[in-house]
């Protein structure tokens, strides 16, 4: 559909006019319609656990009772049956958040992947999170005071860099 045909279709949705709205993952932010109770989810599997949990945010905003169903194709893998699971058990975005990181995994802290193992050598981040944060808030204090790791505390930084072989991140410090 163009443009306007579908905010026009949203809004007869919206205003109860359309009591069925037929659409794509492109509904999971910003469509807030207090009367949508009933949702269903085609090819569940195929979605990661925010995006499952985005889109069941859209129902139950109202104050009837809603439901989600979740349409899937058998048989399911271990991590898709994880995720289908956890959604299941609750709807507490911070436990969904906690789960797919570690379905997941974090990804690449100074890359561009977005999930799978970081590479990191010692650290994992379930275990050494609040080490992490103090890491993450020192490293920030130290570029803020030090841009270009030119002082004595920069240069030992970038050896460390170099020494746990993430000296890509050098260039992404510099590009800011």
């Amino acid at each position: 559909m163009r443009g306007p045909d579908k905010d026009r279709a949203m809004e007869r949705f919206a205003q109860g006019e359309t009591r069925l709205l037929v659409a794509t993952t492109v509904i999971e932010v910003g469509v807030d319609v207090p009367e949508a109770s009933v949702m269903v989810i085609e090819h569940a599997e195929r979605f990661g656990l925010a995006q499952l949990h985005q889109l069941r945010g859209r129902i139950g905003r109202g104050a009837e009772r809603s439901t989600c169903i979740l349409l899937y194709k058998a048989p399911l893998g271990p991590t898709a049956k994880a995720r289908l699971a956890i959604l299941r058990e609750t709807d507490d975005g911070f436990r969904i958040a906690e789960e797919d990181l570690k379905l997941r995994g974090e990804g690449d802290v100074l890359g561009t992947r977005q999930s799978g193992e970081p590479g990191f050598r010692i650290a994992q981040i379930g275990v050494h999170s609040k080490l992490l944060t103090i890491a993450r808030d020192d490293a920030t204090l130290v570029l803020s005071r030090d841009p270009k790791l030119q002082s004595p505390r920069g240069a030992a930084l970038v050896n460390l860099l170099y020494l746990f072989a993430r000296d890509e991140a050098i260039g992404l410090l510099r590009a800011g």
